[in-house]
């Protein structure tokens, strides 16, 4: 099973995540202290067929950012973790999701080479008492520390929420896409053997 732990704690911020990456879209314990980001975690497991769970809380009394990047770290690792070798892998995601009238794509490549491209436009408006802003700082952990390169075009909208769950689920897709376990493939695809950097 692909499965991982990863436990952070910090003077900002206190993470515990689990993640199974053979789900089955199963419901999870997610509860960030966040309302929105446990909407979109929700989503992203459901769409991902990934298993999650996170308990996590941070000094959101100054601001969400802290606990949205340190959650965004621990993802990362988790799923990292729980590739190991990456062999057998097909390595390459791609999802394009409309939700409404927004529409997200995304791709991935389980490079080993953190890469994060973002063109996704939300405004200053906030999301409920959520700031879209954030999303970004999640992201850029997400693949600076799962070591990924990460393209999200969202292509168009106007509802900041149906935007935000448009990029989830492409994510969602497109990662489940990219660690899909191909039996054709043998050790990892690469020409040069390895998927580090």
């Amino acid at each position: 099973m692909r499965t991982a732990a990863i436990q952070r704690k910090t003077k900002e911020t206190d993470i515990s995540l689990k993640i199974g990456l053979d789900g089955e879209g199963e419901r999870n314990e997610i509860d960030t202290t966040i309302p929105f980001l446990d909407h979109m975690l929700q989503l992203f497991s459901k769409h991902g067929m990934i298993a999650l769970s996170v308990r996590a809380s941070g000094d959101t009394v100054i601001d969400d950012h802290h606990l949205v990047e340190d959650i965004g770290i621990c993802l990362g690792e988790a799923i990292k973790k729980a590739l190991g070798k990456k062999e057998g892998i097909s390595r390459y995601g791609y999802a394009v999701v409309p939700m409404d009238e927004s529409l997200c794509s995304v791709a991935i490549d389980i490079s080993g080479r953190p890469c994060l491209v973002w063109n996704a436009e939300f405004g200053d408006r906030m999301i409920g008492r959520f700031d879209p802003e954030l999303f970004h700082e999640f992201f850029k952990s997400f693949s600076d520390h799962s070591g990924m390169t990460l393209h999200i075009n969202l292509n168009y909208g106007r509802n900041g929420h149906h935007k935000a769950e448009a990029v989830f689920k492409a994510f969602a897709r497109a990662l489940r896409s990219a660690i899909t376990m191909d039996p054709r493939i043998k050790g990892v695809l690469s020409t040069k053997g390895s998927l580090e950097a």
